[in-house]
C-alpha cells in the first residue's frame, strides 16, 4: 500500500497536468486524489507504514486509542486545520481584492502606468511584485498583481506570461523576508533563522533568481501589450465618487498590510488578521452605500462580491494539500529526507546538495511539509547556513511548476492558466533563475 500511494499520487498529478486534454477540471481530480490517498492509508496494514512509530508514541498517552481514531481524530483533523488556515486566508485576500476591483480602486494605480512596452512592463511588474511580496507575502501579492494585470493587459496569452513572471517574483520576494512565505515564517518562529540574518543572507540570491530571467527576456520579448477595452463588468452602471474609490483602495491595501503586523503583535495565525481586515472593509463599504438605490447597494455589497470568488481553485488547493499531507503522515516524506541524508558527500557540499534537491522537490510536493521534515531531522544552531539556504530554496523552487507554490495555485485559479503552457513557457526560466540564485548564495558564502 505504501508504494501504491506513490503510484496513485503520480497518476493524479499527471491528470492535473493534463487537465485540458482530458477535459477534467483539476479541482475534481485534486479532491478525488486527496480522498483516495487517505482511503489507501487507512486500508493498509498500519504496522507496514513508517508512521506506525508515531502512532505507538500516541498510544503511550492514549492507551484506548486505535489506529483509526488516531488517524481521523488526531492527524487528519490537525492537517485539515493547517489547510483551512491557508484556504480562509486565500478567501479573505481574494474578497478584499474583488472589493477594491468593483470599486475601481485599481484603476487609480493602472492609470499612472503609461508604458505599453512589454519589456518595460515586465521589469516594472516583476520588481514591484518582488518587494511587495516581502512586505505582504507571496500569496497575497500574487492575487493583487493579477488584479492589476487584468487592467493593464487585454490579450489572454500576454497576461498569462506576465502572471507567470508574477509567480517567480512573488516567490523570490517571499524567500528573503521572515514574513514573506509560509516556510520562512516557520523557520523564523521555530528559531532556525533570525529576521536580520535571513534578509542579509538571502536577499541577493533571491534578487538574482528574478533578475536573471528578466535579463533573458529583455533580449527575446518584443512589442507592446494591448490595453483591455474600457467597459463595465456588467450592464449595471454605477457612478462612483473619486473619494470613494480612494477610500476603498486605501482601506483594502491597509487591510492587507495589516496582516503581518497583526501576526507580529498578537502571534495569532495570519488568516485571523486577514478576516479581521475584510470585516472592517465590509462594514465601511456597507455604510458608504447605504443611501444608494437597492439595486446599486446590492451590486456593490460584499454578498454579491463573494459570488465572484473562484471557489474551484480553493477546492483544488484543499484536495492537493490533503493528498500531500497523506504522504507526510504516512511517512513518505520522512523516508525521502532520510534517503537524502545518506548521500556520500562531505559537509558543507552534502547539505548544499540536499537543499538544492529540496528546492526542486518543492515544485512537486508542497514546501511546508518538506521544510517541516527538515526542521525535525536536523538540529543545526540558529542562522546556520543550512537554514539560510533552505529558506531560499524552498521559497523559490516552488516556482518551477505552477502548482508548486501557493502563489502559483492562486494565479492558476484566477487566470485559468494551463499547466502544460506554464511548463513550456515559464518553467525553464524558473529553473535558470533558481540555479542562478543558488550560485549567488555559494559565491556570497565564499566571499563573506
Amino acid at each position: 500500500m505504501f508504494l501504491l500511494m506513490i503510484a496513485v499520487f503520480a497518476i493524479g498529478y499527471l491528470c492535473i497536468a493534463l487537465e485540458h486534454p482530458l477535459h477534467i477540471n483539476k479541482a475534481a481530480t485534486a479532491l478525488l486524489l486527496g480522498t483516495l490517498m487517505w482511503v489507501l492509508f487507512i486500508s493498509g496494514d498500519p504496522a507496514s507504514f513508517p508512521a506506525y512509530a508515531t502512532f505507538q508514541d500516541y498510544l503511550q498517552q492514549h492507551p484506548d486509542a486505535t489506529f483509526l481514531s488516531w488517524l481521523t481524530h488526531n492527524r487528519l483533523i490537525e492537517h485539515l486545520g493547517e489547510v483551512s488556515e491557508i484556504l480562509f486566508f486565500l478567501m479573505g485576500a481574494m474578497t478584499i481584492v474583488e472589493i477594491i476591483d468593483i470599486h475601481e480602486g485599481f484603476g487609480i494605480i493602472t492609470d499612472k502606468i503609461k508604458s505599453t512596452r512589454k519589456v518595460t512592463l515586465l521589469w516594472l511588474i516583476s520588481i514591484l511584485t518582488f518587494f511587495m511580496s516581502a512586505v505582504l507575502d507571496n500569496l497575497t501579492t500574487s492575487i493583487v498583481m493579477v488584479a492589476l494585470l487584468r487592467k493593464l493587459i487585454g490579450d489572454k496569452k500576454d497576461r498569462w506570461f506576465f502572471a507567470g513572471m508574477v509567480i517567480l517574483a512573488a516567490n523570490a520576494g517571499g524567500a528573503w523576508s521572515p514574513i514573506g512565505d509560509v516556510t520562512t515564517i516557520m523557520l523564523w518562529i521555530g528559531g532556525q533563522i533570525s529576521a536580520t540574518n535571513v534578509i542579509a543572507a538571502t536577499l541577493f540570491p533571491s534578487l538574482v533568481s528574478i533578475i536573471v530571467p528578466l535579463l533573458i527576456l529583455s533580449f527575446s520579448v518584443k512589442g507592446n501589450v494591448t490595453r483591455p477595452a474600457l467597459h463595465k463588468t456588467s450592464s449595471h452602471k454605477i457612478e462612483l465618487l473619486k473619494s470613494e474609490r480612494y477610500l476603498v483602495l486605501i482601506l483594502g491595501v491597509s487591510a492587507l498590510l495589516f496582516v503581518p503586523v497583526f501576526k507580529t503583535i498578537t502571534h495569532l495565525p495570519p488568516y485571523l488578521g486577514m478576516l479581521g481586515g475584510l470585516s472592517v472593509l465590509w462594514i465601511v463599504t456597507g455604510l458608504m452605500h447605504k443611501r444608494r438605490s437597492e439595486s446599486d447597494y446590492n451590486w456593490l455589497s460584499v454578498n454579491n462580491i463573494l459570488r465572484r470568488i473562484d471557489t474551484s481553485s480553493i477546492l483544488f488547493f484543499l484536495g492537493i494539500l490533503m493528498a500531500v499531507n497523506a504522504l507526510q503522515t504516512c511517512g513518505h516524506l520522512g523516508v525521502l529526507s532520510a534517503s537524502l541524508d545518506r548521500l556520500p558527500l562531505e559537509e558543507p557540499n552534502k547539505y548544499y546538495l540536499i537543499t538544492v534537491i529540496i528546492g526542486f522537490l518543492s515544485s512537486i510536493v508542497d514546501n511546508v511539509p518538506l521544510v517541516a521534515g527538515a526542521m525535525g531531522m536536523y538540529h543545526f544552531p540558529m542562522d546556520h547556513y543550512f537554514w539560510e539556504f533552505l529558506a531560499y530554496a524552498a521559497g523559490t523552487g516552488g516556482s518551477i511548476l505552477i502548482i508548486g507554490s501557493a502563489a502559483g495555485v492562486a494565479v492558476m485559479g484566477m487566470e485559468k492558466i494551463d499547466f502544460i503552457w506554464y511548463l513550456k513557457k515559464i518553467s525553464g526560466l524558473a529553473v535558470v533563475g533558481y540555479l542562478s540564485g543558488c550560485g549567488a548564495y555559494f559565491a556570497e558564502r565564499a566571499i563573506f
